[in-house]
């Protein structure tokens, strides 16, 4: 297995780790059981669906799809960590949870992005894509 790959499923799972034991914390004070479990599955939607995307193109995606998926993971791990230690450890501000909404759909929408785009990126540079060059007919 490719260390990049180990690499990045490893920082995936300690920052969703981290990430949900932030929020939990963030949130010690609130009544509602039901809600940190459900914020809990929000703030962890993106690493499992990382790692459910990193499964399904592992063995047979292009290698520049998965090479750009991992890298998307790792920058995924530290700045979803980053940006939730952040949130916990500062003064408070009139809106932290703001963040614990947001990132996960921002991250979910930058994988989508980056795996897409270097699917593309690898049909064309292969030549598998249906774009024909100018003066081929």
């Amino acid at each position: 297995m490719h260390m990049l790959s180990v690499i990045s499923k490893v920082a995936t799972i300690v920052s969703a780790v981290g990430s949900v034991a932030l929020l939990l914390y963030m949130g010690r004070r609130n009544k509602s059981i039901v809600l940190m479990v459900l914020f809990s599955i929000w703030v962890l939607a993106p690493f499992v669906g990382s790692l459910l995307l990193n499964a399904l193109i592992e063995k047979r995606g292009p290698a520049i799809a998965r090479t750009a998926l991992h890298v998307a993971m790792l920058v995924l791990a530290v700045a979803s960590l980053a940006l939730y230690a952040d949130t916990v450890l500062r003064p408070p501000v009139s809106q932290p949870v703001f963040r614990f909404v947001l990132l996960p759909v921002v991250s979910c929408v930058l994988i989508i992005i980056v795996v897409v785009t270097a699917a593309f990126v690898s049909r064309l540079i292969h030549g598998r894509g249906t774009a024909r060059s100018i003066g081929s007919d």
